[in-house]
């Protein structure tokens, strides 16, 4: 379990936005990262800060089918992302870490450190969101893909049900619901 953690934490890394602390970083994680995420780096290192932070909005902040939201993948805007999260929470204090981030807990950059310290736990109970996120990224045709795709395979498999899931997911999007929309749909079209 722990013979990834320095890949999980160099991931977690380049998957945040990339600010000065990032660029701060970036020697060390050029020594101490792993190969699978040579291309990224060095996508990162001969990038321009403020072409590279546009980049990351980019991919990042525009497609929800880039999503760093794991329950996204699962569970969409939907109400069942609610107890999604609280799963998240739960797992981590049961490891002994209390989440107190600025994000939500399932942002990929969070449960990627959080599995350089207790293992893969959360990134095997949301592979198929990982896949899904690494299918994405490649179609788009970001260095970003590359990183995901290195978190991918140090997860058993890769198992073709997982991949056809993943698959079928990214074709259909995932789940929404419109709680609450239908009855005041139905009020308007009583009062016209």
């Amino acid at each position: 379990m722990k013979r990834h953690a320095v890949l999980y934490q160099a991931a977690a890394l380049c998957l945040a936005y990339p600010d000065d602390e990032f660029h701060e970083r970036l020697p060390l994680l050029r020594a101490a990262a792993p190969a699978g995420l040579d291309g990224f780096l060095t996508y990162a290192e001969t990038t321009d800060p403020r072409e590279l932070a546009a980049d990351y909005v980019r991919v990042f902040d525009f497609k929800n089918r880039h999503s760093l939201y794991l329950s996204w993948w699962r569970d969409g805007d939907t109400r069942r992302r609610g107890m999604a999260l609280v799963r998240f929470k739960e797992i981590y204090r049961e490891h002994g870490l209390e989440f107190t981030g600025e994000e939500l807990p399932d942002f990929l950059p969070a449960v990627l450190e959080f599995s350089a310290h207790a293992g893969p736990v959360l990134l095997e109970e949301h592979r198929s969101g990982l896949e899904l996120l690494r299918i994405a990224l490649t179609d788009f045709g970001t260095p970003y893909a590359a990183v995901v795709e290195a978190v991918c395979a140090t997860l058993p498999g890769p198992s073709p049900k997982d991949r056809a899931e993943a698959q079928a997911l990214a074709r259909s999007g995932p789940p929404r619901e419109d709680v609450g929309l239908q009855p005041f749909a139905l009020i308007g079209e009583r009062s016209s």
